[in-house]
């Protein structure tokens, strides 16, 4: 047996052969200074034109009457902010001298670890920087035309006058929201049992859903609400023809995702394994308790995250019942913005949207990410 360390980093290894064995630690890590020097010089480029564009928003507030000393306080600590580019892209040139030195050494390990690490600190600058233009890239935007865009879309003046009035109508689509959600829960299940009824005697059952399921995923949300919020005023019928409009835009918005929930119920109650139903046949439950007592608690958990976006998907639809005449945020905005010749109203309902939106977004990714700690436990 015989051991041999004359490679720089290398480890002793017995060669059960009896012959001479090398084990060598590899080639050295490629240079990665260029990454280094890349990161640094857009770093700076981008820290220049974010003060540039911090300069131009200074004096375009300034010609509004706008610029106070809080503003000031304000672009300056952004300016200071955007400084923090430097912190990677330092980190990561420091580290490509470092690499550098321990080539020269011979310390491959060292080398190894200081080009990852360069490497790593360059990629953070980058992806940093990116960000950054992109702000830029807006900020320039609102400032286009001499604030044309910012006076269209943020007037100031505008978005606080016609706020108390927009935010009233809101109530609206969160009404119609909710009770379209609990509607939806209901009759996407029915349409999933029917789906799932077993047996030839099911067969007209299963038919039917599926047509339905097919029908409603494949009609715009818009045409269905027209249709039903125009359509059933005009049958006539007793009770039905004399409802208010947001009843009307319940029941379409009912129609259309109950459709969409009755396949993630299905998808649900399909993925528990098969010997779960086999098992609680053969103790004697019926089709109906198998799913209320077995299948779906089972289910329940991982269908909630895909009902959940289907919900958001629903409460941004409530913005289509302006088109049968209901005075939701969207058509008070439309309103004030057609009196005053300017959008900034509708921004103001873009942003309610996105407030109330953001939290179930980020509420789905919790349960998603709880979703996967226990299955990967």
């Amino acid at each position: 047996m015989s051991a041999n360390t004359d490679q720089p980093g290398g480890k002793p290894t017995l060669d059960l052969l009896g012959g001479e064995r090398r084990w060598s630690a590899g080639a050295p890590p490629k240079d990665a200074t260029s990454w280094a020097l890349t990161a640094l010089i857009v770093s700076v480029i981008i820290i220049l034109m974010a003060w540039k564009t911090l300069r131009d928003i200074y004096v375009a507030l300034t010609s509004l009457d706008a610029g106070g000393l809080a503003v000031t306080a304000l672009l300056v600590l952004l300016g200071l902010v955007v400084l923090l580019l430097l912190r990677p892209a330092t980190t990561s040139w420091r580290q490509s001298v470092a690499a550098k030195q321990a080539l020269a050494a011979n310390d491959l390990i060292a080398a190894r670890t200081a080009t990852a690490v360069v490497r790593d600190s360059a990629y953070t600058a980058l992806g940093y920087g990116a960000m950054t233009v992109i702000l830029l890239v807006g900020a320039q935007f609102l400032m286009a035309n001499d604030l044309a865009v910012s006076r269209t879309f943020l007037n100031m003046p505008n978005i606080i006058n016609s706020f108390n009035a927009t935010l009233w109508a809101f109530r609206i689509n969160i009404y119609v929201a909710i009770v379209a959600q609990i509607c939806v829960l209901i009759w996407g299940l029915i349409v999933a049992i029917a789906r799932l009824i077993p047996g030839e005697a099911g067969r007209p059952v299963r038919l039917m859903a599926i047509a339905y399921t097919d029908m409603f995923r494949g009609l715009p949300a818009i045409i269905n609400i027209y249709l039903v919020g125009f359509g059933i005023p005009l049958t006539g019928l007793p009770y039905i023809s004399n409802l208010a409009p947001e009843t009307y835009a319940i029941i379409a918005l009912t129609l259309t995702y109950g459709a969409y929930v009755a396949e993630v119920y299905r998808s649900g109650i399909e993925s528990i394994h098969r010997s779960q139903v086999s098992a609680a046949r053969s103790l004697g439950l019926s089709f109906f308790q198998t799913l209320r007592y077995v299948v779906v608690p089972q289910a329940v958990r991982r269908m909630v995250p895909p009902l959940l976006n289907d919900f958001i998907g629903l409460q941004k639809d409530t913005a289509l019942i302006n088109v049968i005449g209901s005075i939701d945020a969207f058509n008070q905005a439309r309103i004030i913005a057609a009196n005053n010749f300017n959008l900034s109203p509708v921004s103001v309902v873009a942003l309610l949207f996105i407030l109330i939106t953001i939290p179930q977004a980020r509420f789905v990714d919790k349960l998603l990410e709880r979703d996967q700690r226990r299955m990967h436990a």
